[in-house]
């Protein structure tokens, strides 16, 4: 251990001594950017960026267990990401693919998709389907892996959902109208049943949200971090923590 690194071990134990964990958000939700700019910027390719940004993920679901979260949303792949060119995709989805499936073998997380499936190849939607079977009778933390998701397409989906299920029971058009409310358009929501995200956190410098849980974070805290993900270490987040803890959240009253 170097000396930096020993100073930031000090610096993280202060600052966890000194969390209210009365104050600790339940739900987060983290935007995992920068996984390509960190790995040009110590001279590897885009696709060991994403591995090292995958492995970054067991750290801070132990730093969650730690201060009593009980959900994370993990954003792993945007609808807008299958753009990019097969070369960076295709290894992409495998690395997406080992994780999830390590995620449920840990044993301490319930895994949760959320996203469009039909998106998705068939590999990928297996390897979640699985997941999420396989870790359903846990009682750890609700672990959320954004998969082939956009906040816009969610909201389509659930919009879709809730006029298929009123169809089939033979509501009119009319009728649905008198009735549709936020809360019942949520209950459609990949995230349905669960709290909305008290704490959005994205890294790499970006201060967007690039349709990240659109709809359930309209009264979420935001806190961008400059260091690029593969980089993100405990005191960062225990930084993002602290900062939520001081603020005052007024819900628009």
């Amino acid at each position: 251990m170097n000396l930096r690194d020993l100073v930031y071990g000090l610096y993280a134990r202060r600052v966890e001594g000194r969390l209210d964990h009365a104050q600790v958000p339940k739900h987060i939700g983290v935007i995992l950017d920068g996984n390509r700019r960190w790995a040009k910027a110590s001279g590897g390719s885009a696709v060991e960026g994403h591995q090292a940004g995958a492995d970054k993920i067991s750290e801070l679901l132990g730093w969650c267990s730690e201060t009593d979260v009980e959900v994370v949303t993990l954003w792993l792949l945007s609808t807008d990401n299958f753009d990019r060119p097969e070369a960076e995709l295709i290894p992409l989805l495998g690395i997406i693919e080992n994780t999830v499936r390590q995620l449920a073998a840990d044993g301490r997380w319930r895994v949760h998709h959320v996203g469009t499936l039909d998106l998705l190849p068939a590999r990928t939607q297996t390897v979640l389907k699985e997941a999420e079977e396989a870790t359903a009778g846990i009682d750890g933390i609700i672990v959320n892996v954004a998969v082939g998701y956009g906040g816009r397409q969610e909201i389509a989906d659930a919009v879709r959902s809730l006029l298929l299920e009123h169809s089939a029971k033979g509501t009119t058009f009319e009728e649905l109208a008198e009735v549709v409310s936020t809360d019942l358009i949520s209950e459609h929501l990949y995230t349905r049943g669960q709290p909305d995200p008290d704490l959005v956190i994205r890294t790499s410098g970006e201060q967007r949200l690039s349709g990240f849980m659109l709809w359930q974070s309209a009264h979420s805290e935001y806190y961008f971090c400059e260091v690029f993900w593969p980089a993100f270490r405990k005191v960062d987040f225990l930084r993002a923590l602290r900062d939520y803890a001081a603020r005052h959240r007024r819900y628009g009253t």
